[in-house]
């Protein structure tokens, strides 16, 4: 059974997508305050010991401001660390394996790149999908942009909320909501910031505004 996860009534959910960091509490707290809802931990290049003892830090940041704490790729560290899911890619366990092994309430999310992909996840138990990156990212060396018709494919055909990934600022983000995006996972708008709580608002409010012009 999935958690039941959804995208609220209106959508305009934000997923921050951080790797491990010296400030990593710092920085989840100012994005978080500044509107951040659920937050990643995606570290491709450590070992198990540092990501649990990030991922532990972590999920007591999320705890304190009541976000869901998600780890990627890791179904076996997510339990250890008792993360609120699990978002996987493509290569990764299946998600069946994951429902099995994670607590009946744990998030799992699953990345998609293509219609095939999209078609696929849609019969999962996956409680959310990941659509892109509409354009090509350095989080995702090699792959190329699924461009803004397959997010618009997602809208009308998945059966699952899903989060839009790649380029997501507050510049992107009029034609991604005008294309059916409702929930935005970000990473380098934030990531790379000098200030995160005030770019977290000015994301909410671009979000927001953008939503708005068109309910």
């Amino acid at each position: 059974m999935s958690s039941g996860f959804d995208l609220g009534p209106d959508g305009g959910l934000i997923y921050l997508c951080t790797p491990i960091r010296p400030d990593l509490e710092e920085f989840a707290a100012s994005c978080i305050k500044g509107g951040v809802n659920i937050v990643q931990l995606r570290e491709k290049n450590a070992e198990a010991k540092e990501v649990i003892e990030a991922a532990k830090a972590l999920k007591r940041v999320c705890s304190d401001f009541a976000v869901p704490f998600i780890l990627n790729d890791r179904i076996d560290l997510a339990l250890e660390v008792e993360a609120d899911g699990c978002h996987l890619g493509q290569d990764d366990a299946p998600i069946s394996l994951a429902r099995r092994i994670l607590p009946k309430s744990s998030i799992l999310g699953l990345s998609t790149h293509s219609p095939v992909e999209l078609e696929k996840g849609n019969q999962t138990d996956a409680d959310y999908l990941s659509v892109g990156p509409i354009i090509a990212t350095p989080t995702k060396p090699g792959r190329p942009g699924t461009t803004i018709e397959y997010l618009q494919y997602a809208k009308k055909y998945s059966t699952k909320p899903f989060f839009v990934t790649g380029g997501v600022s507050p510049d992107s983000i009029e034609n991604l909501v005008s294309a059916g995006a409702r929930g935005f996972v970000v990473v380098r708008y934030l990531t790379e910031s000098v200030d995160p709580e005030a770019s977290a608002k000015s994301l909410r409010r671009a979000i927001d505004d953008a939503i708005a012009k068109i309910s």
